[in-house]
Parts: C-alpha cells; structure tokens; sequence
C-alpha cells in the first residue's frame, strides 16, 4: 500500500506520492490525477530501478486532501501535505535524493537519443528538446535558492557547471531535516525534493511521449 495526497484547485487535481518523489500526475479531477498514477506505474519503476530501490506500489489510498492555491489552478505542486513538516532522518534523505539523481540522469539519456524538434500539440505548441531541457535547468537554478544553493545564470550546456550546481543541491537535501525550511522564506527538505524531482520527471515523459 501506498499513501497519496491530493491538492484539490478550482481547475485541477493533483495526485502525488511523498515516498516516491516525482512520481506525481495532475488532471482535471481527484478520479483521473489517481489513475494517471496507476496509469504511469511502469514509467515510475524505470526510475526507482535506476535508483536502485525496488518499486512495488501496493494499492494507492489517498490520507489526505490539500485545498490548492493559485498555483495549482496552473498544475503545480505547491501546498504540503502534514506528513512534510516532520523531520527526515539521513537514510530517507539519501533515497530522495537518489531518486532526484535517477530522474536527472534519465531526462539526459532521453534528450541525448531524441529529435531536435519533438512532435507538436493538436495546437502546434510545445517546446522543443533542447528548450525543454534548458527550462528544466533554468527552474532548477531558480528552485535551488529556495534551499540556499546561489548559483549565477550559465550555459546549460556546460557540464561542469551543472554537475556543480546539482551536487550542491544534492549535498543539501541528503541531510537530515527538522521539517522546518531551510533558509528564511524557502522550503522545507522533503517538499524541495518532491518539486524539484516532479518538474523533471515530468520532462522526462513529457519528452518520451512527443519525440514519436
């Protein structure tokens, strides 16, 4: 069995996992965001296996329902759920946050063996891979501060400084957590990992699913 939470906004639902971070679906209702869950199972193991854990899921039972905020109207995780203000000892931090490196490495894989340009919306929109993959990293620069990691603008395509910039994050959020924010006006450990991993995995099947 597996314990879910549900933020509930005016115009989506979002579904998501705290032991799993990223693993995280957003729809229209509570109904479809948990079968987008059960739905993405497969995907999510690729993930958990690269992390070296062992994913067996169980049943999902949602323990809690979260009101959304303005952000969630927009599909973005962004309200905690109780169960994230406790503290985190080392042993969960380190499984986050192997699992954070699992999807990063992942979104690298599927961006290095997919087109430049991906396939389009029933609209035309969307962004192509290398402007995918340069938001993700941009967001990631940005989200880092919320955690005291300061890096200035750079190239993402300089491997070097990404490596560093994604140690440092890493470093952070391998440690133990009170639960409490970990800079004045930031986030707390366990909801910085579960942003943090949920924007790239979201890249990530985002990018497998339109480069057919």
């Amino acid at each position: 069995m597996t314990d879910i939470y549900v933020e509930l906004g005016s115009k989506k639902a979002i579904a998501w996992s705290l032991e799993w971070p990223g693993w995280c679906r957003i729809r229209t209702s509570e109904a479809a965001a948990v079968q987008a869950l059960v739905d993405t199972q497969g995907r999510y193991r690729l993930i958990a296996q690269r992390a070296g854990l062992e994913f067996a899921p169980g049943d999902l039972v949602v323990v809690e329902r979260l009101a959304g905020d303005a952000n969630t109207a927009w599909g973005i995780p962004s309200v905690l759920a109780s169960a994230e203000t406790r503290p985190i000892d080392t042993l969960t931090a380190q499984r986050h946050v192997a699992l954070l490196h699992a999807s990063w490495d992942l979104l690298e894989e599927a961006v290095a063996s997919s087109p430049a340009h991906l396939r389009k919306g029933p609209r035309g929109g969307g962004r192509d891979r290398d402007e995918i993959r340069r938001h993700v990293i941009e967001a990631e620069r940005a989200y880092a501060r919320k955690i005291g990691v300061r890096n200035p603008p750079f190239d993402v395509n300089d491997p070097t400084r990404l490596k560093a910039m994604r140690e440092e994050i890493a470093a952070v959020l391998s440690k133990p957590s009170s639960g409490e924010p970990l800079v004045a006006g930031g986030w707390n450990a366990s909801y910085a990992v579960r942003r943090m991993a949920w924007h790239v995995v979201d890249h990530l099947w985002e990018v497998e699913d339109r480069r057919s």
